[in-house]
């Protein structure tokens, strides 16, 4: 997959989209939204959306699209490219969170946590979508947070669309599924080939799985932890590792 402009500069958000199917501007829609990497504490969170015309559901079950955690990587790979080559009656669109962009919104001021940038995200995805002339009338969500308070949200901001939350929303529904699988092709390729901007040299990129509790992945943050300056960009400074790894390794500055 091509991440266009986030492989030059990824410390900023950057949105991927497909071409509007025509069908999908003159028929009804269903559109599924999931994302990939919530909890690492490495790399960027994507956002996915995918589309398609509710009257051609049946054909999503026959690319066998399944939630993306269920499948190898070449497998999500193959998917990706039947749902981008379908390009007559599927769409979809991505927003790419940089690590940075989670740290320094969960870290600000006035606190912006992952639910909220979550929640806007997807917020934003739907809106593509509408603004893109695609006639979406039903609308199928993984949730974050508690499903009926996120369902009840999403049905004021968008009325006359019906709109479905649940958990494991990926697992239930194909279009759903799709959307995973964009999400996460695009977060693989997004870590496989992260451009550090940092001066590394050669970067050792034996991390891990990139969650916080794998000791692959702690042992990268402690050998990459600058103790004046931090963390390179490819970390979320601001989740709890990185923040006891730099308390306790890190020089402390008095201001």
């Amino acid at each position: 997959m091509e991440l266009g402009p986030f492989e030059t500069d990824n410390a900023v958000n950057c949105r991927l989209t497909s071409q509007i199917p025509d069908v999908c501007q003159t028929e009804d829609c269903c559109l599924g939204i999931d994302e990939a990497g919530r909890g690492p504490v490495l790399g960027p969170m994507v956002y996915g959306i995918c589309f398609c015309p509710i009257s051609k559901k049946d054909k999503l079950k026959e690319l066998k699209v399944a939630d993306s955690k269920t499948l190898t990587e070449t497998e999500r790979e193959n998917l990706f490219e039947k749902l981008d080559g379908a390009k007559s009656y599927i769409g979809w669109a991505l927003q790419i969170l940089s690590p940075n962009t989670i740290s320094t919104s969960m870290l600000q001021r006035t606190k912006y946590n992952l639910n909220s940038l979550s929640h806007d995200t997807a917020i934003g995805l739907v809106q593509y979508a509408l603004d893109r002339g695609v006639q979406l009338k039903e609308v199928f969500v993984d949730t974050v947070g508690p499903a009926d308070r996120y369902e009840d949200k999403l049905s004021k901001l968008f009325p006359g669309i019906k709109v479905t939350v649940r958990p494991k929303a990926d697992s239930l529904f194909p279009i759903v599924s799709a959307a995973s699988i964009c999400a996460k092709v695009a977060r693989d390729c997004a870590v496989k080939g992260w451009n550090f901007a940092e001066d590394l040299g050669e970067v050792d990129t034996n991390y891990g799985s990139g969650y916080p509790n794998d000791p692959k992945t702690k042992a990268w943050l402690l050998k990459y932890l600058d103790p004046v300056f931090g963390y390179p960009q490819f970390v979320r400074f601001s989740w709890s590792t990185a923040q006891t790894l730099m308390d306790s390794k890190g020089v402390t500055v008095h201001w």
